[in-house]
């Protein structure tokens, strides 16, 4: 079974983020998606259950293959990073097409199974990849899932949605989002990291995908369909009001909601 995992090199969540010309500043203290150690995780515990490889894909700037490296050390076999200075801007279905292309690159050597993402990125929190994406393959998507059952043919998934506890079913190939509740990532140890030092780890640009379809589209700032207008950082807590009750406590609250909700 061939497993294609995605990740992505972010911001760290600690780190000072900034934005300039209406991106997000990368390249300073970025690492891996620390959701996407969850996907990771799934990826390589089906390929223990049912043999096969796991495939680490992910599109970013320079300094991504770092969060690849992070990837093989955590266990997948092989791994490819798609670095192009045109992809610069790309929005979330921009970057699912690019991802559709490696992945059926990736098929002409041989079928693909079944992709696992995070259900979000730390950076930008669409949460619109995985669907997307699936989209991008015309496969089958299953989101959001706490419990994963895969089989020759099919994956079976268990996720809390909307007041809703779900068990649905799709078949392979399909593409799946996982939370961080399905798995305890593993922490990598020493032969773990000099393991993966001898890993495949391919650096692609645009040029070297072929998918016909990826063509047709876009990528970039001049494919994307949304646009940062404007950002700034969050000022941060605010300071309450304290209404000391002489019987009129309630009336007070109301009008203080009305001010704010203006």
């Amino acid at each position: 079974m061939r497993v294609v995992v995605c990740i992505k090199h972010v911001p760290d969540v600690l780190s000072e983020r900034r934005i300039e010309n209406g991106r997000l500043v990368r390249g300073e203290d970025d690492t891996l998606n620390e959701l996407d150690e969850n996907a990771v995780e799934a990826a390589v515990q089906v390929v223990e259950d049912h043999g096969g490889e796991v495939i680490a894909i992910t599109m970013g700037p320079e300094g991504a293959e770092d969060s690849a490296m992070l990837a093989l050390q955590k266990g997948a076999d092989r791994a490819v990073v798609v670095t192009d200075d045109r992809l610069a801007g790309s929005d979330a279905v921009g970057t699912a097409h690019v991802l559709a292309g490696v992945i059926n690159q990736l098929a002409t050597e041989g079928p693909i199974d079944l992709v696992l993402t995070a259900m979000a990125s730390v950076d930008g929190m669409t949460s619109m990849l995985p669907a997307a994406l699936g989209a991008s393959l015309n496969w089958p998507v299953l989101g959001v899932v706490h419990e994963i059952e895969v089989s020759p043919q099919r994956v079976e998934i268990a996720r809390s949605a909307d007041g809703f506890n779900d068990r649905l079913a799709a078949p392979l190939p399909a593409v799946v989002s996982v939370t961080d509740q399905l798995n305890e990532p593993r922490y990598p140890n020493f032969k773990a990291m000099k393991a993966a030092r001898s890993k495949p780890l391919d650096i692609w640009s645009l040029d070297d995908l072929t998918d016909a379809d990826l063509q047709r589209w876009a990528v970039g700032e001049e494919g994307a369909g949304t646009q940062i207008l404007s950002a700034s950082a969050d000022s941060g807590q605010r300071a309450g009001r304290i209404v000391n009750d002489a019987g009129n406590g309630g009336e007070e609250l109301a009008n203080y909601i009305r001010e704010v909700v203006k």
